[in-house]
């Protein structure tokens, strides 16, 4: 099942405060100032900083 269009509209980095980009084959949103990767688990955006991936 694929995120919500709407929903992917006003998600946002927590740290940057820009909107995330949608990596649908591996289940991740991706901000495209700071490269941090938020996983997606049982289709729900997790936006924790601390479980992100990479990052500035």
């Amino acid at each position: 099942m694929a995120l919500d269009p709407r929903l992917l509209e006003i998600l946002a980095c927590p740290v940057c405060k820009v909107k995330v980009d949608y990596d649908q084959a591996n289940q991740k949103l991706i901000c495209a100032k700071c490269g941090r990767r938020y996983p997606i688990k049982d289709d729900i955006p997790i936006m924790l900083v601390d479980e992100a991936e990479g990052g500035k």
